[in-house]
């Protein structure tokens, strides 16, 4: 009886360890899945505010990108028009320039008519009153003609006395001067004209050369 009585208790005792383990391992397991549950929400409800605050500053980057193409599609437009304006009242203003070459090209014709009549008959009515009319005429055809040339924009240019400019002035010849400044146009043969402001004919002129040249 003694050694049924000792298997009994052995076999008890590692029944009893083997539940006791049992219980201990199903506690921790039940202890790590609640924890899992009691932390989950606060997980996901972290990732959720993270995903929420990227897609507001993604949004926020876009729209600061859009408002800056559509500014400055709107710069490029009005830059545009600007552009478009100015080109269509240019080419308005120039657009009588062929027109005003040919009408200067008759007023040299005049010019030239008036300037060989000797000066000492113009005003001669008593001897020659038909020459003295005739050149009051072409002296006032002249004088309607230019003012008719000027307000259209053409005007003339005689720069007499200024600083030769080789840009806006054509030099026919040079020639030393007494007392004049080198470089300065004391002739002119021809007259220059502009056509608001641009130069369509260059006066011809003769410069003083320098002396030392």
């Amino acid at each position: 009886m003694s050694f049924s009585s000792s298997l009994f208790r052995k076999e008890l005792y590692n029944r009893a360890t083997r539940s006791l383990l049992l219980s201990s391992t199903i506690r921790g397991r039940i202890t790590t899945t609640q924890l899992q549950r009691t932390l989950s929400p606060f997980t996901i409800g972290q990732q959720g505010a993270d995903a929420s605050t990227t897609g507001v500053d993604l949004k926020e980057k876009q729209l600061a990108e859009l408002k800056d193409s559509y500014l400055r599609c709107l710069a490029d437009m009005e830059n545009l028009r600007e552009r478009t304006r100015r080109e269509v009242e240019q080419t308005a203003q120039f657009a009588i320039q062929k027109f005003a070459k040919d009408l200067i090209n008759t007023v040299d014709v005049l010019n030239l008519a008036l300037s060989s009549v000797p000066a000492e008959v113009r005003n001669d009515t008593q001897n020659n009153p038909h020459l003295v009319g005739l050149y009051t005429g072409v002296s006032l055809t002249e004088t309607d003609l230019l003012t008719t040339l000027k307000r259209h924009g053409v005007e003339q240019v005689n720069p007499l006395g200024e600083k030769f400019d080789p840009n806006i002035h054509e030099a026919v010849y040079q020639a030393k001067v007494p007392d004049k400044e080198p470089g300065v146009i004391f002739d002119v043969q021809k007259v220059g004209y502009t056509l608001f402001g641009r130069v369509i004919r260059p006066p011809q002129v003769g410069v003083v050369r320098d002396n030392e040249a």
